[in-house]
Parts: structure tokens; sequence; C-alpha cells
């Protein structure tokens, strides 16, 4: 090694660290899609401990016992979370007829003006339940052939809501049982580091939900002046698919728009685009630089390859969790750099001197 240049065993060196890390985080990958059911919701617990901790604890400090205000929080968590997936559901339900109605006569529209192309589009408006129909069987007939998704989805779900009551819970605890299980030595550094983390994800849980609250009042008020049928569960969708930045607010924007143009026809369908487009930059420009100011930060090409990683991992459920679970490793990084690339405190080097002469 020696005959080789500097530069080439330090390149060997780094190539070195970056394969082990690589391989280490593959394997780690892998186990936790083996063991999915046992992972995900843990990972979803603390995601809802980070976003409903501030709510325990201020009934905590109300002197109500720990218990039972992590029970009350769970029992809120599931009334708001039941009723928001009920509201989106039954205005999508309502709204599907009008939305394939409108798509068969903007495929007419378009067989007058250019012919095959718009023949093509009527056909596939025509054959969309169709279409759904057979999607759907052979979903079916593949959860019957194997394991229930459907059931394992409850469970898990069950399961991570269980886990969220016992992490607000024993939350008093998590300090000491960390530090007892962390070697020798590095009791204070794991403690700094999972402090750390977990502040970055509470911060992006927190500065998500309040954004995701002020989009979707904004697009339902918007919807609502507009007439838009179904307004408040399309506003609900807004703030479900805030969580997914990016694709999310686009997904839930384009229903909007799908339902306006269903209904209230073109020239509606482009206020309610102006709608979308005015709130996204609302947020984009404003809300997200404000609120998220004391948050780990992540650039937007960061944030896509981020969700796409996840959901190539594990479809929706990673895109998801991928995002704040990289703000919790971007703020363990942080940590690091902090403690070990600190400035020298001032009078050491003068100590340093005096103790050389």
């Amino acid at each position: 090694m020696r005959l080789l240049p500097e530069a080439v065993r330090r390149l060997a060196a780094w190539c070195a660290v970056v394969l082990l890390v690589s391989g280490v985080g593959y394997v780690g990958i892998r186990l936790c899609a083996e063991l999915r059911t046992a992972v995900v919701p843990v990972l979803l617990a603390l995601l809802g401990s980070a976003l409903l901790g501030p709510f325990h604890r201020r009934m905590v400090k109300g002197r109500v016992n720990r218990s039972v205000a992590a029970a009350v929080t769970c029992v809120a968590v599931v009334a708001v979370v039941g009723g928001a997936v009920y509201i989106v559901v039954a205005a999508l339900i309502d709204s599907g007829d009008e939305i394939v109605a409108s798509l068969k006569e903007a495929a007419r529209g378009l067989t007058r003006h250019f012919g095959a192309a718009g023949t093509s589009l009527d056909d596939v408006a025509s054959n969309a339940r169709e279409l759904l129909r057979k999607f759907g069987g052979t979903a079916a007939s593949g959860v019957i052939s194997g394991v229930s998704v459907v059931g394992e989805s409850i469970a898990m779900a069950v399961l991570a809501l269980l886990l969220v009551f016992f992490f607000l819970r024993d939350s008093d605890r998590a300090v000491d049982g960390l530090r007892a299980v962390a070697p020798r030595g590095t009791a204070d550094t794991v403690e700094a580091m999972a402090r750390r983390a977990f502040r970055a994800v509470e911060g992006f849980m927190r500065g998500t939900t309040f954004i995701a609250f002020i989009d979707a009042v904004c697009i339902t008020v918007g919807l609502l002046v507009l007439r838009v049928p179904g307004a408040a569960g399309l506003g609900a969708l807004v703030f479900v698919g805030a969580y997914i930045p990016y694709l999310g607010a686009f997904l839930s924007g384009g229903v909007a728009v799908l339902v306006a143009l269903a209904d209230r026809g073109f020239v509606i369908a482009l206020w309610a685009l102006g709608v979308v487009l005015a709130v996204q930059v609302l947020e984009g420009h404003v809300l997200q630089p404000m609120i998220q100011s004391r948050t780990v930060q992540m650039h937007p090409a960061v944030v896509m390859l981020t969700i796409t990683a996840g959901a190539s991992v594990a479809g929706i459920l990673g895109m998801l969790l991928a995002v704040p679970l990289t703000a919790a490793v971007f703020g363990v990084i942080q940590e690091l750099r902090e403690r070990y690339t600190a400035p020298p405190e001032p009078g050491a080097s003068g100590t340093a001197s005096a103790e050389g002469s």
C-alpha cells in the first residue's frame, strides 16, 4: 500500500467505508422488509408519538394520569383519522360517476376535433368501470391465494395504536432505558443522538401537520366559493396527501380539479386549478421556510430521491415513512458533526503552549 500515492490510498479507504455502510444498510433494509409486520408498527408508533407528544404532555401537566392521558390521545386519533377517511371515501364515491361522465364528455369533444385520438380516450373512459372491476378481481384473487393484506394491515394498525399508547405513557422512562442499553462510555453520545433524531422527527411531523391543515383549509374554502361538491372531503384528502411531499399535493389537487370538472365544467375546473396552484406556491415560498425553519432542512432533490427509494422498498407506506426517517438521519449526522468538529474552547491554545513551555 505504501507504493500507492496518498490520494489513491484515501480514495480506497473511502470506497471501503462506502461499501461497508452500503452493505450494512442493505442487510438492514432486507431484515426490515422480512420483519415488516413488527417494524412498520414501531415506526408508525414513533411518528405518532412525535406528533401527539405535546398534546399528551399538556394533559399530564394538567394533573391527568399518564395512562388516562395516553388513552384519551389514542381515542382522539382514532376518531379524527376514522372521520377523515370516511369523509374522503364518501366524497370520492359520490363524485365518481360525475368524474367518469366528465371524462367521457371531454373524450367526445376531442373526437370531434382530433378524430381517432379522441375515440381512443372515449373507449378508455367508457371501459373505466370494467377495467376497475377486472383489476379488483385480480387483486382479490391474489389476496385470497396468499396472505390477507387487509388483515395484515389491520393488525399492524392496531399494534401501532397500542405502541403509541405505551410510548406516550412510558416516555419519561425512555432516556433511562436507552442509557442502560448503550455501550459503556457512549451513553451521553447515544442520548444526544436520540434526542436530536426525535426532535427532527417531531419538528417535521408538527410542521407538516400544521402546513397540511392550512393547505386543506385554503383549498376547502376555495372549493366552497366555487361551489364544488364534496369540498370537505377533498380538503381532508389534501390534508392526508400533504404527508407525502410534492407527490401527495399533486395527486390530491388533481382529484379536486377532476371533481370540479365533473360537476361545474371546464371554466370552474381552471379556477380550481388556480386555487390549488396558489396554495402550493404559498406552501413552498412562505409556509415551508417559515414553519419548518427550525427543523432539519432537506433539498427538494433529496426529498424526491427519498420518496422514490421508500416507494421501491415499501410502496405507499414507504413513501410516508421515508421523509421523516431521513429527517431523523440528518438530525443524527448534524449532532455528530457538532460534537466532533466543534472549535476548541477559548484559552485552550494558551494552556497548551504554557504546558509546552
